[in-house]
């Protein structure tokens, strides 16, 4: 099971760091992901990170100022969002799964329940 945490309000040009917490690890749970939805649009992929090696992927929109990470002794990953947006607005997701092109696709096997990130003008 995962849940996340760490949504909450942020004015644009400010951060918030979003956490992931996994009960237990295993080869189901190789690959981590950051989703988010906005009202109105499809759910969109931010970035992945997987336990073994850290290997990290981000999506164009958040490249550079989005950071996911993860700390294996916690069994949680992380995402660091700075300089956040208006845009920015939605309920954040992470996702678990043991293959990244699955991740890639949206297809996960576990997902956390949502934090909502609101980010005001």
């Amino acid at each position: 099971q995962l849940q996340a945490s760490g949504g909450g309000l942020a004015q644009a040009g400010g951060s918030l760091r979003l956490s992931c917490a996994a009960s237990s690890r295993s080869v189901s749970t190789y690959v981590m992901g950051w989703f988010r939805q906005a009202p109105g649009k499809e759910r969109e992929l931010l970035a992945h990170i997987t336990w073994s090696t850290g290997g990290t992927f981000y999506a164009d929109s958040v490249k550079g100022r989005f950071t996911v990470s993860r700390d294996n002794a916690k069994n949680t990953v992380y995402l660091q969002m700075n300089n956040l947006k208006p845009e920015d607005t939605a309920v954040y997701y992470c996702a678990a799964d043991y293959s990244i092109a699955r991740i890639q696709r949206g297809i996960a096997s576990d997902w956390g329940q949502g934090t909502l990130v609101t980010v005001s003008s």
